[in-house]
């Protein structure tokens, strides 16, 4: 199956009065249709600067790299603004993280859905308007019609958000990227709107890239998961490969911070990583998790890592063989 988006060795770096920073470094991936990755990590280890690298949105004096960024056929990487333009909001969609933010204050929802159709689609005000109520109520807002002339802020947060993903579907795209679509919402909310994205992407066929740090989020959701942590990937596979036996020692840290049914006695204090995240500013030497990792040696500050490929999908980043980074325990399946 060909991909949607086939991006490799991404790299993105902003000027700072520090030096210049790698926020994102050689990072490579690719999604097809109907299908879910997920990007996951901490915040600021560059999961949505490479969603904006993908858009071209990115902030002015930042520089973008790639070997490889094509998206249904077109090369990214020589697409001018004008046909990035054309792109955007027609065959790939962005839901981003904060919908009040995103959302125009000055205009209703009704004028911000139809004119997302009417800039790439020869309709009528009237077509447009039908297609923003049939959407809305997609989305499971009701009274769609009396709800396009409201503003954002007359909405709730769970509300805007739908909104949201209702403007990402105006032009039927084939790819959505949806930037921490639950953030700030409750519990309860958090789950109708991923209940909602599943649905609707299986029914439109699209590919779907879910930027989170919630694991719990990817393990609803997604197919595939690529684990990034100052702005590299350090761990690839199916959900299921990476939850049951994540190779990285990061990837481990992550999993142990959560609490496990069944298994996790009741007061039993979780799991946690140590340290801080380095900041990727100027030159950089040896793997940036050796000063939070438990397996760290003398090698691990001389010698960067490649990533390392253990079959169709899966690698990890380490000098460990997967044997050493397992260990007995995780290599059981405990």
């Amino acid at each position: 199956m060909t991909p949607v988006l086939e991006v490799s060795r991404l790299c993105v770096d902003l000027p700072l009065p520090a030096g210049m920073l790698h926020a994102v470094r050689d990072i490579s991936f690719q999604v097809g249709q109907g299908e879910t990755l997920s990007l996951v990590g901490e915040s600021g280890c560059g999961k949505s600067l490479t969603a904006l690298a993908v858009m071209n949105l990115l902030p002015q004096g930042a520089r973008r790299t790639a070997a490889t960024l094509r998206f249904s056929g077109l090369d990214l990487t020589r697409a001018s603004e004008a046909e990035m333009s054309r792109i955007r909001g027609n065959q790939m969609a962005m839901i981003f993280q904060e919908p009040m933010t995103s959302l125009n204050p000055c205009y209703t929802i009704g004028d911000q859905l139809e004119e997302a159709l009417r800039e790439h689609r020869p309709v009528s005000r009237q077509q447009a308007r039908e297609r923003a109520i049939y959407l809305l109520e997609k989305v499971g807002i009701t009274a769609a019609g009396s709800r396009l002339r409201q503003y954002p802020h007359q909405l709730s947060g769970g509300l805007r958000q739908r909104a949201m993903i209702a403007m990402g579907l105006m032009c039927g795209p084939s790819l959505i990227i949806a930037d921490e679509p639950t953030t700030a919402l409750d519990v309860t909310i958090q789950a109708q709107i991923l209940s909602l994205l599943a649905s609707l992407q299986r029914e439109f066929e699209m590919a779907l890239i879910l930027i989170t740090h919630d694991l719990g989020v990817v393990a609803r959701v997604a197919n595939r998961v690529a684990v990034m942590y100052c702005g590299q990937v350090v761990e690839t596979g199916t959900v299921r490969e990476v939850f049951e036996k994540p190779i990285h020692p990061y990837t481990q840290g992550l999993m142990d911070c959560i609490p496990v049914p069944g298994k996790t006695p009741p007061g039993q204090p979780l799991g946690s990583i140590p340290g801080l995240v380095p900041t990727p500013i100027g030159q950089l030497f040896g793997c940036s998790f050796r000063n939070r990792c438990p397996r760290a040696s003398r090698a691990c500050a001389a010698s960067d890592p490649d990533l390392v490929e253990l079959g169709p999908g899966r690698a990890y980043r380490c000098l460990l063989s997967p044997e050493a980074c397992l260990g007995p325990a995780r290599a059981e399946g405990r």
